[in-house]
């Protein structure tokens, strides 16, 4: 089984280098391209897209053929996704790249659960699935530094060829450590949608969506906004990509710790308001290097440390449709991404600094935080509904 988990984390890995090697070699590739900024962060959106478009489908007819096929099918698109984007000049080409490359990524995390479902141990599913999830929380530290560098030494180019290379060789690693399994759920395809009746399951995506859109409308444009309001050297963002993971990975690690103690509701709206706290202070001290450097390290830590407290609860709400429900957090996951993005880069495109995409973010992690505590409510409804009666 390790060796199964340590492929699918590779898989993972390569995911995360892709969603967001982008981000730090986002001036590079503007320039080189010749194209705005804003321009060059709509394809941050492109793939989160594109992930909105193929998670649905690919959890819907995986079904068909066994999990190792699809699982190499699905990396085979990030192969070709990102050898498109490697070498395309124009934007639309560029575009096309990044949709198909996002098109597996919501797919091969749901695969990925039901392949090591079947084959851990009981009571080890979770910490399987916390090891498939790690490869994108290591790639945050590790890669997409790596890839900076070499984006700024080089060329971006180099990064996303990196990429190829790597995925790859994930290729190789499915064919030797994954094994041939079939999904053999008896749920039928319409009753996969059940779930969706409830109201719970949507506020729960909305949450997802709108917290993520909050980090993301400042991640997106870490560099710039590192460089021209905090005042770093371009060499130095390498470094700043570094920290930001670390946050990433140890958010992740202690929203784990503290479930032990706390529900996941609980989890994710603290986690909420200190995200929203984090961005106001870094729109008042982000000339200061300290406190842009630890604000945004703890934006960065809540976006994954509210991650599975959500994942959990969508589970809960999920009964019978937990493939599709997997499926479409990760499309909340991303198009929260995509719309994130896209209010930075109209933030931009209106003449403001890169110090006021904060404001916007810290507004769309409020948003998050009410869709939760409406969740909260319903759900002790719910419970004293009996009582009522």
């Amino acid at each position: 089984m390790k060796k199964t988990v340590f492929s699918l984390a590779l898989a993972t890995f390569g995911l995360g280098m892709a969603e967001f090697g982008i981000m730090g070699v986002l001036t590079e590739l503007a320039r080189d391209v010749g194209i705005s900024i804003p321009s060059a962060g709509y394809l941050i959106s492109g793939y989160a897209v594109g992930v909105v478009i193929g998670a649905p489908i690919m959890a819907l007819f995986s079904s068909r053929f066994s999990l190792k096929k699809v699982m190499l099918f699905l990396v085979a698109l990030c192969v070709l996704g990102n050898a498109i984007f490697t070498f395309s000049n124009s934007y639309t080409m560029l575009l096309i790249g990044r949709l198909i490359s996002g098109f597996p990524h919501g797919a091969i995390f749901g695969v990925g659960a039901i392949i090591l479902s079947k084959i851990a141990p009981p009571g080890k599913v979770t910490m399987a699935v916390a090891g498939m999830i790690a490869g994108m929380t290591v790639a945050n530290l590790v890669g997409i530094p790596l890839g900076t560098w070499l984006g700024h030494e080089f060329s971006w180019r180099y990064t996303f060829m990196l990429i190829v290379l790597f995925d790859a060789a994930v290729i190789v690693s499915v064919i030797f450590w994954v094994p041939d399994l079939h999904d053999t759920a008896p749920t039928h395809l319409r009753e996969q949608f059940h779930f969706l009746r409830k109201p719970e399951p949507w506020l729960i995506f909305a949450a997802t969506m709108l917290g993520n859109a909050g980090v993301f409308a400042w991640f997106s444009y870490v560099k710039p906004f590192m460089v021209t309001i905090a005042g770093f050297s371009p060499t130095a963002v390498t470094l700043i990509m570094m920290l930001m993971g670390l946050g990433m990975v140890l958010g992740n690690m202690f929203s784990g710790r503290l479930s032990v103690r706390f529900s996941p509701l609980r989890i994710a709206v603290v986690t909420e308001l200190i995200v929203v706290l984090a961005m106001l202070a870094l729109f008042v001290l982000g000339e200061h290097k300290q406190a842009s450097l630890a604000m945004g390290f703890v934006c960065c830590a809540g976006l994954f440390a509210v991650s599975a407290p959500l994942q959990i609860m969508l589970l809960q709400n999920a009964k019978g449709g937990e493939m599709l429900g997997a499926a479409g957090g990760q499309m909340a996951f991303n198009l929260g991404n995509a719309l994130g993005a896209w209010f930075g880069g109209l933030i931009i495109a209106f003449g403001f600094t890169y110090s006021y995409l904060t404001l916007p973010a810290a507004l769309l992690s409020l948003a998050a935080m009410a869709a939760l505590m409406m969740y909260g409510r319903r759900k002790a409804a719910r419970q004293l509904e009996p009582v009522a009666e």
